[in-house]
């Protein structure tokens, strides 16, 4: 495998992405709602409680919470698009008859659907750290109140994106773009969902329902990589706040171990190797 057929393929993905008016509608909408919650967050100094502004240290606190609201929303948003936009880079392209030209070159499968994850992947992680970035930035300027780490977090939120592109882009190698795309935001879902279940085991000492949020975090990682952004942008007195006890998916009690990052980089990229494997079997 060489580098320049991955590097020629993710180039033609991301450009072919610049044309797509799911792009475009994205990006004029995160603008949109970057500007609207900036304008939010610059009026919260200005709020009063009991006919008194509130105090710096209140309309941080306020900052903070809303902040954690907004980034669940992004996060979705990132999880989503992900999912839609990795959905027919493959299934598509088979479905089409694309791939029968492109592979009929000496390009292999694995340098292909490498290639397009890297396409996929490289504006995802893009649009993540900028959009973040001018989100923090904005609660800086309008409310003095910065999260304990934003890199931390936009790499989290970035890594939870690329988990569910991972997964769509292995389930399009066997299912149709529409399918892979569905299949993959009930997963997202339902690994959310379950995550919230297993807090609330946590927080009342029950084994069985704690387990289920566990195993959901290893079996796909994205509700655990969010629980590690929340961590990151939530102040650390919230971590121990009764808040942070009761199953709040707008919480965290501990952040990211080496130990479980490690473990989410290596499900990439064994998802990844199963989807080039997957892809190699299947009949064109």
């Amino acid at each position: 495998m060489s580098w320049r057929p991955l590097e020629v393929i993710a180039g033609l993905t991301a450009r072919e992405l610049l044309r797509r008016r799911l792009v475009h509608a994205l990006l004029l909408l995160t603008a949109l709602v970057l500007a609207l919650t900036g304008w939010g967050f610059s009026r919260i100094p200005h709020l009063h409680l009991g006919g008194e502004l509130l105090t710096p240290q209140l309309a941080r606190l306020a900052a903070a919470q809303l902040l954690l609201l907004v980034m669940f929303m992004f996060s979705f948003v990132v999880g989503l698009t992900a999912a839609f936009l990795a959905a027919p880079a493959v299934a598509g392209e088979l479905e089409s008859g694309v791939a029968l030209a492109v592979l009929a070159r000496p390009i292999s499968r694995a340098e292909f659907l490498l290639g397009r994850w890297l396409g996929l992947a490289l504006p995802l992680l893009a649009y993540v750290a900028l959009s973040a970035s001018v989100e923090f930035w904005l609660v800086a300027v309008g409310t003095g109140y910065a999260p304990p780490d934003p890199v931390g977090a936009e790499a989290a939120l970035a890594g939870q994106g690329l988990v569910l592109l991972t997964l769509t882009l292995a389930l399009s190698t066997r299912l149709s773009a529409m399918t892979s795309g569905v299949v993959a935001v009930v997963v997202f879902g339902a690994m959310w969902v379950a995550g919230v279940a297993g807090a609330f085991g946590s927080a009342f000492h029950n084994t069985a329902i704690s387990a289920v949020g566990t195993v959901t975090h290893l079996l796909v990682p994205s509700d655990g990589l969010w629980r590690v952004a929340v961590y990151e942008i939530q102040p650390k007195l919230f971590a121990s706040a009764s808040l942070s006890r009761v199953g709040s998916p707008f919480s965290a009690t501990s952040g990211a171990t080496p130990a479980y990052l490690a473990f989410a980089a290596a499900w990439v990229i064994l998802v990844l190797a199963a989807a080039v494997l997957s892809l190699d079997r299947r009949e064109v």
